[in-house]
């Protein structure tokens, strides 16, 4: 049966002094948090958005948020200066762990495994111990920079995309090198797996979204021109039905996620979006609302839903 998408602009939500960055999840489903380049790490709740909660404040601008449910802590890249881990019940900082002096762009937690995975600007993959928080090693194969990190549970493979065009493919467990995948034309700044692990998608700078099937060793399924410019992050649904993307172009864009067919575009023209580069999306299963960030320093919820025709 044919749908489509209809998408609702809920609320605007401003505080943040700089680009906003990053979003991230927390332990509720209504409640997200975000980063900004003002060092502001912010928690919004869904039902009530107009006043965000400082939850900490860093010296340094923000690209990289994750949550770790099993202990209700939020790790903070702290671009130049390390990893912070901050408890959220107290609000208060538990861990200070020092990196390398660069941007850190991505952090994956990996329950399973009992592993933080940090990607940084020097091309550098920190693997730190999620029960001690010391590094426990480096992982580098280029010096240009580690973008975006994506698990897949079924397969416990960890994928990173690199500013040297290249999505490198590791055993998560051992770190070791499975594959390399090199079609990208510029740096690949987000990779994200299918719900049920049998795809991985990857956006770069070059605004192609590309499809690889894990199961046949990662083969490049095809791709499209997804975007204008840059591809800044892509995330499914919470029920796995669609994914979207968003841009440098200052758009989001809705897909089926089976046929990989675009549904609809939200831009400022349409929707009264952002007015810059889009940089970050979560998709809440609260009442499907995708949420997303820009470097006009706003945050904007949208109310997506599928009409079946």
């Amino acid at each position: 049966m044919a749908s489509k998408v209809q998408v609702q602009k809920l609320s605007t939500l401003t505080g943040h002094r700089d680009c906003v960055y990053t979003l991230e999840r927390s332990g509720e489903e209504h409640i997200f948090f975000s980063a900004a380049g003002d060092g502001m790490v912010a928690a919004w709740d869904l039902n009530n958005p107009e006043n965000g909660e400082l939850i900490a404040k860093v010296n340094t601008s923000v690209y990289a948020l994750r949550y770790v449910a099993d202990r209700n802590l939020l790790l903070i890249g702290q671009n130049q200066e390390g990893l912070q881990v901050i408890d959220l019940k107290d609000k208060k900082i538990l861990k200070s762990v020092p990196l390398p002096k660069v941007a850190i762009f991505d952090i994956a937690y990996i329950p399973e495994l009992q592993k933080i995975f940090v990607a940084m600007g020097n091309g550098a993959v920190g693997v730190i111990s999620s029960d001690t928080f010391e590094l426990q090693t480096i992982v580098r194969k280029t010096d240009q920079s580690a973008r975006s990190l994506a698990y897949n549970p079924q397969t416990q493979d960890l994928a990173i995309g690199y500013s040297d065009n290249v999505i490198r493919i590791f055993d998560a467990g051992a770190m070791e090198l499975k594959h390399e995948l090199a079609s990208h034309a510029n740096s690949v700044f987000t990779v994200a797996y299918s719900p049920d692990g049998k795809l991985l998608l990857s956006g770069s700078r070059d605004a192609h979204l590309r499809v690889w099937e894990v199961e046949q060793n990662y083969k490049e399924r095809g791709y499209t021109i997804a975007h204008m410019y840059t591809i800044n992050h892509i995330t499914y649904s919470p029920d796995g039905r669609h994914f979207a993307t968003c841009s440098m172009d200052k758009s989001i864009k809705v897909w089926d996620a089976e046929t990989f067919k675009l549904l609809k575009v939200i831009d400022k023209i349409r929707n009264a979006s952002h007015g810059t580069s889009v940089n970050k999306l979560f998709w809440s299963a609260h009442q499907n609302q995708l949420v997303s960030c820009s470097d006009d320093r706003t945050i904007s919820v949208w109310d997506i839903k599928q009409v079946e025709l």
